[in-house]
């Protein structure tokens, strides 16, 4: 049997790398026409981070883990075709800011379809909206010359969570394959759930109709963020009144209808999906008729804005409703810890915000490029998801400084924010910043992961995230 992927990001790579560790007599090939990509693939600097990633892929590369830029002939000789390409927001005409863009899944589909001279499975991997399978079969029949090659397309949505991908694709809570409830929709079935037996049980591998698959994956990700977002509604309230949104969460996390996870409150959310995912449906439901349906989820993303927006009021109103030529420090700029990713961070809207008031900001992350930083914070919305965009250098990037070490960052700085949980943030030597920095000096912790009282023994004033607040930042008017 022979696999290829289309598309080598944070979902083709990962995902073909753990197939090629788990299948050693099957053939995965990952093909991208990004060449530069292929060849960080290829390399001891792979393109993409993310923990044990690095080994897997150095242990089946060259065995039956292939990076390739020759799209046709290994799409055209692979059994499975799997698509992970981008699938952004649309950014003009109908739709705009909501709609999923489709043109690189219909780039794909008619790949597939003139270098095909055999029947094939194609394998939605991105994340697309309901009934794009419906779209991409008919874009693949009606260019495939072969009037003996048929195709069956199915749904196999990734629920990687970056920064702990390798272990979720190890070992997940449930694979979903989603097919045409035909013959050869439930035999293209047991063919995907084939391989994936290899190291999953039976009884994780989930099956279903081709749209229940399709909505389950936005779905999952509009329940993650709507957490978040309710956690964060409530970290304003709990600023507000003096409760501790740690012990709110902590008391309703206990709960086992509610559960633990996704209760920290925090800047915001951000990562390529959370957003995407609930304009998408939110698009979805207004094509069908459901206004109602839409307005509900399109507040999940509202409350996301409101929670970046008043981290930014808050640092501004602290340093006395002026934060022009003040220096502040960066701790952090991808969306989470452990990956470099910086899709949809909420670090850009707060650096965006506090840039738009005058303030100079430094910037220090342990993974993600100066480069990537730069053209972050220079991009409009939601162009973050489209390849080589111009590079363009705003005014902005006047006021913007990426380094790479974090006592600078702190040199001469008014203040520390701390828009990422990496761990290493937890052991710096905050004394030895708090010296260097101007007085007074604050931490506005965006993450609560810090000592505060160790913090305000120091000297800081701190502003922790749904937390009683410092004397200091109460307003006296």
């Amino acid at each position: 049997m022979k696999i290829a992927c289309i598309g080598a990001g944070y979902v083709g790579g990962p995902t073909m790398a753990m197939v090629a560790l788990k299948c050693p007599e099957i053939e995965v090939v990952v093909v991208d026409i990004n060449e530069e990509r292929i060849k960080a693939w290829n390399s001891d600097k792979l393109p993409i981070y993310e923990p044990g990633l690095f080994e897997v892929v150095k242990e089946c590369r060259g065995r039956n883990l292939f990076f390739s830029t020759d799209t046709k002939k290994h799409v055209g000789e692979a059994d499975i075709v799997f698509v992970s390409v981008n699938t952004p927001t649309k950014t003009h005409g109908i739709g705009a800011g909501k709609a999923a863009d489709l043109t690189y899944w219909e780039g794909a589909a008619r790949l597939i379809a003139s270098v095909s001279t055999s029947s094939k499975i194609v394998v939605e991997k991105s994340t697309v909206p309901v009934k794009t399978a419906e779209a991409i079969g008919k874009v693949l029949k009606r260019n495939c010359q072969d009037p003996n090659v048929q195709f069956e397309i199915l749904s196999n949505p990734e629920f990687l969570a970056e920064g702990t991908a390798m272990e979720d694709l190890r070992n997940p809570d449930r694979v979903l394959v989603g097919g045409a409830d035909t013959e050869s929709g439930r035999k293209a079935i047991e063919t995907l759930v084939s391989v994936y037996a290899h190291w999953i049980p039976l009884e994780r591998i989930l099956t279903a109709n081709l749209w229940s698959a399709e909505l389950a994956k936005l779905t999952a990700n509009a329940f993650l963020a709507q957490r978040i977002s309710s956690i964060n509604a409530i970290s304003a309230l709990c600023e507000a009144t003096g409760a501790d949104v740690s012990q709110v969460g902590h008391a309703i996390g206990t709960d086992s209808r509610i559960g633990p996870k996704f209760l920290n409150a925090s800047v915001g959310f951000g990562g390529s999906c959370f957003q995407k995912d609930i304009l998408n449906l939110c698009y979805v439901c207004e094509s069908v008729g459901l206004k109602e349906v839409a307005e509900y989820w399109y507040q999940v993303v509202s409350m996301n804005d409101y929670q970046k927006q008043r981290f930014v009021e808050r640092v501004i109103s602290a340093m006395f409703n002026t934060v022009s030529q003040k220096k502040i420090a960066i701790f952090g700029f991808a969306f989470k810890k452990d990956t470099g990713d910086t899709r949809e961070t909420p670090a850009i809207d707060v650096c965006k915000g506090l840039i738009r008031d005058g303030a100079k900001v430094c910037v220090y992350d342990p993974e993600v490029t100066p480069e990537q930083i730069f053209r972050d914070l220079s991009a409009p919305k939601f162009e973050w998801d489209r390849p080589n965009y111009s590079r363009s250098q705003s005014h902005m990037l006047e006021n913007v400084q990426v380094v790479s070490d974090p006592a600078a960052a702190a040199e001469g700085a008014h203040a520390i924010c701390i828009l990422t949980e990496w761990d290493e943030f937890k052991t710096y030597d905050y004394q030895a910043m708090y010296d260097k920095m101007t007085k007074p000096a604050f931490i506005f912790d965006g993450r609560n992961i810090l000592d505060h009282a160790k913090l305000r023994e120091i000297g800081f004033i701190v502003y922790a995230l749904g937390k009683p607040l410092d004397p200091f930042l109460v307003k006296g008017y």
